[in-house]
């Protein structure tokens, strides 16, 4: 990894969502799950390390009581291709008898969220809720779909707002998407 590969990576790429959508939409999706459990004291986890930076976007938007925790489940280790799925740090026993609020950056095939819903499910959480910044619109038949989304994304290599591309650029306010071959 050095500085210009990744400048390689941006300029392979195109700007698909700008950073005043992306706020927009962090807001509706705030008002969205305030709706939905803001009378619950939900368990909010996220999922290191993409959505960090979503969670630092909606968590101030979200202002009613909740615990904070995070889990880390990765499938892709700063490659554009999805491998097996590695649990760093599993959910812990707090979500036992809880509203349980999972955030993260990307549901692309659905897999990774698949497996934290029934892991959480599975330790005994009362009701499971997933949030994404983003939905990669795909042809196929996902295991699972976000309760909150903040927009879809075309079935492309997308980054930025906390999703890297080959460790790259996950700083970036927008949502960029790569316009060479993985």
């Amino acid at each position: 990894m050095n500085r210009e590969e990744a400048l390689e990576v941006f300029r392979n790429s195109e700007e698909i969502v700008s950073a005043d959508k992306v706020n927009q939409s962090v807001d509706t999706m705030a008002q969205s799950i305030k709706d939905a459990i803001g009378d619950e004291f939900p368990m909010v986890l996220s999922v290191m390390g993409g959505a960090a930076v979503f969670t630092g976007m909606l968590l101030p938007r979200l202002d009613f009581p909740l615990e904070f925790d995070y889990i880390h489940l990765s499938r892709y280790n700063n490659t554009t291709t999805g491998g097996a799925m590695q649990w760093r740090v599993a959910p812990r026993d707090s979500v036992r008898d809880r509203v349980v609020l999972v955030l993260d950056d990307i549901l692309d095939e659905g897999a990774t969220m698949a497996a934290i819903r029934d892991r959480i499910l599975e330790m005994g959480a009362s009701k499971f809720y997933s949030a994404v910044l983003c939905e990669k619109i795909l042809t196929k038949e996902k295991p699972s779909h976000p309760d909150f989304c903040g927009f879809t994304v075309p079935d492309r290599y997308v980054f930025g707002c906390g999703m890297d591309a080959k460790g790259y650029w996950r700083n970036l306010p927008t949502i960029r998407a790569l316009t060479t071959p993985r």
